[in-house]
């Protein structure tokens, strides 16, 4: 159902792409050429080439030390070992942690730390050896050398024929003229050979090189990303782990938010209608100390009187459609954000096309996430109109507010939008804002149907 106040306009695009790089900044060179000499490129070759000795120490240090210790498990000195095999697995998780963050820029938190219940060694071994944790740094060490080998001798021939062939003009005269013949030599029986010696025969043999060049950073580029899964799955934290973290901290925004939002309704009492009905009362007191005096006086303070009271409860009307209102609850996104486009100061289109309602929490989340933003276009934006739109994607609501104005929004710098997509993010929601400082601007925010 669309509702449109005013002249309005509305669809759910967004801004295109002109095919400039992250920076800012058209490239003239093509991405292929460019990658051989990228300082990405070198740094994944970098890590490919360290992978291997440190894959051979891990390798080494993992399988003795978990051999020796599961053999001396008959006694009791199988049992430290094993904790310092373990141990010791994690200490080099460290060492492939900050290597990944140096030469491939992936950021790993740091997983969890042991729990140690009690103070003593054997309390300390038993938190070793029942952590996940730590038995995942181990299969990471041991797992991690024969990939290593395959990465290793993948990317060093490529690495190295390409260049080679590449080259090969260059450096073709340093073979010893052999039977008439100059240049490498690819086969020969005595009675026969095949050298590449003539003009046609070193140009392909360069071209072969360059595409070897050329092709060369992204298969290293495929086997690094071979790396940042491994890294990120077993010397990371856990998922379970992760969640947590995300769920304290989502707590504590929801909490924060609440606080914020009975301040803000407390202000808005306070200085609001709980002035005026003090006023009210002052007012009604002296018409009542009036009335016999002087009548006219009286019902004249009376009629103001009346007046403020129809100002306050306009103003607790406003305070709670601020907080969740009626028409929400009876009729739905639909009704309820065709109202709050009828209040904005802009022509507003609203599109919502739902079949069914979301839950009852993210239905008022979208309400005053919509809100939010109309107020904000109405403040700030010096649009001529704005859209809004609302549609289900699967199981995830999906919200888009765009207006004309003269763009500039930003969500990381500590505005309204900062707290909104906070807020958002408390209940595993997403707000995303396309604001070129000429506008458009294009704000999505993205809420699961169900909280």
């Amino acid at each position: 159902m669309a509702t449109e106040y005013g002249h309005g306009y509305g669809h759910r695009g967004g801004s295109g792409f002109d095919g400039t790089g992250a920076d800012g900044r058209r490239h003239r060179v093509p991405a292929p050429l460019r990658a051989p000499f990228e300082a990405r490129t070198w740094r994944e070759f970098g890590y490919v080439l360290l992978g291997l000795p440190l894959g051979i120490l891990m390798f080494t240090f993992a399988v003795t030390m978990v051999s020796l210790g599961v053999g001396l498990l008959v006694t009791f000195l199988g049992v430290p070992v094993l904790a310092a095999a373990l141990a010791g697995c994690r200490g080099l998780g460290s060492l492939e942690r900050a290597r990944a963050r140096g030469l491939l820029g992936l950021e790993v938190a740091e997983p969890e730390p042991l729990t140690v219940k009690k103070h003593g060694a054997m309390a300390w071994m038993g938190a070793v050896l029942k952590s996940g944790t730590s038995w995942r740094h181990l299969l990471y060490a041991v797992i991690q050398f024969p990939w290593s080998v395959f990465s290793f001798v993948v990317a060093l021939n490529f690495w190295a024929y390409g260049w080679a062939l590449l080259t090969y003009p260059l450096w073709f005269w340093v073979f010893p003229m052999y039977g008439g013949q100059d240049g490498l030599q690819l086969y020969g029986d005595g009675t026969h050979s095949i050298y590449l010696d003539n003009p046609f025969e070193i140009t392909v043999t360069a071209l072969v090189g360059l595409l070897f060049t050329v092709a060369t950073p992204w298969i290293v580029r495929a086997l690094t990303t071979v790396d940042r899964l491994m890294v990120h799955g077993l010397l990371g934290p856990s998922r379970l782990a992760t969640r947590v973290v995300e769920l304290e901290s989502d707590r504590g925004v929801v909490v924060d938010t609440a606080a914020a939002d009975l301040r803000r309704i407390e202000r808005d009492l306070h200085d609001g209608a709980q002035a005026r009905l003090v006023a009210l009362a002052m007012d009604l007191g002296l018409a009542k100390e009036k009335l016999a005096e002087d009548p006219r006086a009286a019902a004249r303070m009376v009629d103001e009187a009346h007046g403020e009271v129809k100002t306050a409860l306009q103003e607790l009307r406003d305070l709670a459609r601020g907080i969740h209102p009626a028409v929400l609850t009876d009729r739905g996104l639909d009704a309820a954000l065709s109202a709050v486009a009828s209040r904005c100061t802009v022509p507003v289109q609203v599109d919502v096309d739902l079949t069914a309602r979301p839950a009852p929490a993210i239905e008022g989340i979208a309400y005053f996430t919509v809100s939010e933003l109309l107020q904000n276009i109405s403040k700030h934006s010096r649009a001529r109109r704005a859209t809004v739109d609302v549609w289900r994607v699967e199981n995830r609501l999906m919200i888009q507010v765009g207006d004309d104005g003269v763009g500039g929004a930003d969500v990381t710098a500590g505005s309204g939008l900062a707290g909104l997509a906070e807020r958002l993010d408390a209940v595993d929601g997403i707000l995303v804002v396309d604001s070129p400082p000429a506008g458009p601007t294009r704000i999505t925010a993205e809420l699961p149907w169900r909280g």
